[in-house]
């Protein structure tokens, strides 16, 4: 399939030759096939053009401009077509040409899938991240339960420490009470005074 480019190359209008130049020059980029022809020089190529552009394509006086575009006998569309074509990156569409491989129209489906696919990784890393953030409040929360139970074993050894303290106190207060209720035992009795204002012991 050959695209045909309906041009006029004595055109008095610079307008109509800057969209001319645009319209060849993107097709070369693209490296598609195409043929100019001129309407200028040739008036079978001008009554074609006329004869088979759409009349909802026509301008209100009913004679289309150049450049229009064809593909082999189907109308493609003309300048504006061909521009929006352009911005939205449908241009082989617009041409009713197969993408090529490698192009973004070609590899939609396989582009869609990768982005699915990275979609789907964002989300697992997503999850990933809130397991992680889980996992560190248990942890945190283990540690914090571990501090607690060890303060509660700490406090018990001072309590059992301050317990065997008290009772070793104790244990002497009582110790040292019987030393001396022994020793007012062992003192001797008062027997009384003699005559003389001594004091007087009986053994």
């Amino acid at each position: 399939m050959v695209i045909k480019v309906f041009l006029a190359s004595s055109s008095g209008s610079t307008a109509i030759k800057k969209k001319q130049q645009d319209v060849v020059a993107f097709l070369e980029a693209l490296k598609v096939e195409y043929a100019e022809l001129d309407i200028a020089c040739n008036e079978q190529n001008r009554m074609w053009m006329r004869e088979n552009v759409p009349e909802e394509k026509k301008p209100a006086n009913g004679i289309p401009l150049p450049p229009q575009i064809f593909n082999e006998e189907s109308y493609c569309g003309d300048y504006d077509t061909f521009f929006d074509a352009k911005e939205d990156n449908a241009v082989f569409t617009f041409l009713g040409l197969p993408p090529p491989p490698g192009s973004k129209k070609h590899n939609g489906d396989a582009q869609g899938e990768e982005e699915e696919g990275q979609a789907g990784d964002e989300e697992e890393g997503e999850g990933g991240e809130a397991d992680d953030e889980a996992a560190e409040v248990e942890t945190s929360r283990g540690e914090h339960l571990a501090e607690e139970e060890e303060e509660e074993e700490e406090k018990e050894e001072t309590d059992e420490e301050a317990q065997e303290e008290e009772d070793e106190e104790h244990e002497e207060e009582e110790g040292e009470s019987q030393e001396v209720y022994a020793w007012i035992i062992s003192v001797p009795a008062w027997h009384g005074v003699n005559h003389c204002g001594d004091w007087e012991f009986s053994a």
